[in-house]
C-alpha cells in the first residue's frame, strides 16, 4: 500500500510539474482533446495501462 500512495504522489507531481512549467501548452492540448474518438482514447488508455502493469510486474519480481 505504501508503494500504491509513493507511486499516486510521483502522478501529482508529473502533471504539477508540467502544468506549472507549460502552462499554455497544457491549456491547448486539452482543448485538442476534444476532438479525439472516445475509442481511442480508451484504446491508448488500455496500452498505458497494459504498459505499465509490465514494468510493475518485472520491477518487482
Amino acid at each position: 500500500m505504501n508503494e500504491l500512495v509513493i507511486a499516486f504522489g510521483l502522478f501529482l507531481f508529473i502533471e504539477g510539474i508540467l502544468y506549472a512549467i507549460f502552462p499554455s501548452k497544457m491549456k491547448n492540448m486539452l482543448k485538442k482533446l476534444e476532438f479525439v474518438k472516445d475509442s481511442q482514447l480508451r484504446s491508448g488508455g488500455l496500452i498505458f495501462a497494459i504498459i505499465g502493469f509490465i514494468i510493475i510486474y518485472y520491477i518487482k519480481s
